[in-house]
């Protein structure tokens, strides 16, 4: 057998790259494999050797290792070192899959690495999920559901094709409640979509031009999707504080943009061809858990009519507040058509019913349904049935009554376990409604090592920077999937694990 000659190394990783040392190690080996530079059968330098010749710490040098393992780019046998056992499938395996470079006509951008591991591992047996964004299947009332799908059994002759904008009653029924919420609006101005997801990717495609500007709070659900990304769209985070979105800065990122224009393009910008929008969860904010003060919200309107600036309001979780009076709906406040509002039964009654809607004009309106028409043919009818006997016969307003206050017993006893457990390296908000608490450490904690070794210890953690624009040291916790015990106990998992950080 021919004898291999030793590894040639003559590179250093750049270490005011925006890519960590680690992946910066991984790609130039994984590119001297895939270049033939190093055949198969090489056996790796020892990774005290590696360390000195890359400038790095061991311990970086044993991660590199380790992630090229896992692909099965390299095999570490006992008295033989490590060597090069693959050259071929396993290098397609390195780096987060963006299916948009591989085939440029695709539309949907893949999800981070981490937002797909939570999606594995939501399914999990034996899992515990504090991050999940999805009431606790136990409160599901079932007596409820019973009586109404009788009466739908009853009262359902054929489940043919809905309209193109969902069925009159369930449009009338979401009417009803809207105007009841303060926002005043027609049955001809609500379209019913498959979900609030859905109503995002009608608006993304059929209203708004590629090179749009989306503005968002920072952190923001939005960012943890890709549907304006998918569109070919930018999404820029605006700073919060206790009382919401920062107008004041999101004011300067609007003048700044403007005066990078000059001539046509700024004379398009007014006109609202090179379109900037905002996107904006004002109750109980979605990772935060804010509810945006009704000060903030008056400016926010004044701003967006001054600016021309389009506003798509989420109201997925209006209807679950539970301490204080809720504020107005900023579609409640607008004069102008400014805001577009959606809406869910997703997160108080049930995500798999898949049903949203969307409060606007009604040529909009016509617009999005004649898309949605192309996209999926309605929203399932047996769906919007149920949906909207629950809203006539008032079930559905009483079961979120109860609703509210089971949320608010947990958030408070959930409060009492992060201060007991994380009250000594941690601060959070304490929200008035929804599902969520915002939890930042006091010093900075390697959040990727604590999601997987939580994980391991069966508790399933989201991330604060799969919401945010940069890397910022939190968790968005939620109270509603998990009963308060279960909640402490996997509190105390990942306290354990915090503190054992040092």
């Amino acid at each position: 057998m021919a004898r291999i000659a030793p590894l040639n190394i003559d590179w250093k990783p750049n270490k005011g790259s925006k890519a960590t040392i680690t992946e910066q190690i991984v790609d130039y080996m994984c590119e001297q494999v895939a270049s033939g530079n190093w055949p198969i059968g090489s056996r790796l330098p020892s990774q005290r050797a590696l360390a000195e010749w890359f400038g790095v710490n061991r311990s970086t040098i044993i991660a590199a290792i380790a992630e090229l393992s896992d692909y099965g780019i390299v095999e570490g046998r006992r008295g033989a070192g490590t060597r090069i056992v693959s050259n071929t499938w396993s290098l397609m395996l390195p780096g987060d899959p963006d299916w948009a470079d591989y085939v440029d006509s695709g539309f949907f951008k893949a999800n981070n690495a981490t937002i797909q591991a939570i999606n594995r591992y939501e399914f999990e047996p034996g899992i515990t999920r504090i991050g999940t964004g999805e009431l606790d299947p136990r409160l599901f009332p079932k007596a409820m559901w019973k009586q109404v799908l009788g009466s739908c059994a009853v009262e359902i002759g054929s489940l043919g094709y809905p309209p193109p904008a969902g069925m009159p009653q369930l449009r009338e029924a979401i009417a009803r409640h809207m105007c009841a919420a303060g926002i005043d609006c027609t049955p001809e101005q609500i379209l019913v979509t498959s979900g609030a997801l859905q109503a995002l990717q009608l608006i993304s495609v059929s209203l708004l031009p590629a090179d749009t500007t989306v503005y968002a709070e920072a952190p923001s659900y939005i960012k943890s999707l890709q549907v304006f990304q998918s569109a070919g769209m930018h999404v820029n985070g605006v700073p919060m504080d206790g009382e919401g979105i920062d107008v004041r800065r999101l004011r300067g990122m609007l003048a700044q943009r403007q005066s990078g224009m000059h001539g046509e393009e700024l004379s398009a910008a007014r006109q609202g061809v090179k379109r900037a929008i905002l996107y904006t969860i004002p109750t109980n904010h979605n990772p935060t858990g804010i509810t945006m003060s009704t000060a903030r919200r008056r400016e926010l309107i004044e701003l967006s009519v001054a600016n021309r600036l389009p506003i798509i309001e989420d109201c997925a979780y209006r209807d679950l507040y539970f301490e204080g009076e809720r504020p107005l709906a900023l579609k409640a406040l607008d004069e102008t058509g400014m805001v577009i509002t959606l809406g869910s039964a997703s997160k108080a009654l049930a995500p798999g019913l898949r049903i949203g809607w969307i409060v606007a004009a009604e040529p909009i309106v016509q617009r999005l349904a004649d898309v949605k028409m192309q996209m999926d043919y309605g929203a399932s009818v047996l769906s919007q049935w149920v949906f909207a006997r629950f809203l006539d016969n008032g079930m559905y307003d009483r079961y979120v009554v109860d609703l509210n206050a089971e949320l608010r017993r947990r958030r408070d006893l959930a409060v009492r376990v992060l201060q007991r457990e994380l009250g000594d390296c941690a601060h959070w908000n304490v929200p008035r409604g929804g599902f969520y608490i915002w939890l930042t450490f006091d010093r900075p904690v390697r959040m990727g090592r604590l999601f997987q070794l939580a994980v391991e210890r069966g508790v399933l953690l989201n991330p604060g920077d799969i919401y945010d624009f940069a890397a910022d040291n939190s968790l968005r916790l939620s109270y509603s999937y998990v009963t308060p015990e279960e909640f402490a106990d996997a509190v105390h998992v990942l306290s354990s694990i915090v503190h054992e950080f040092g």
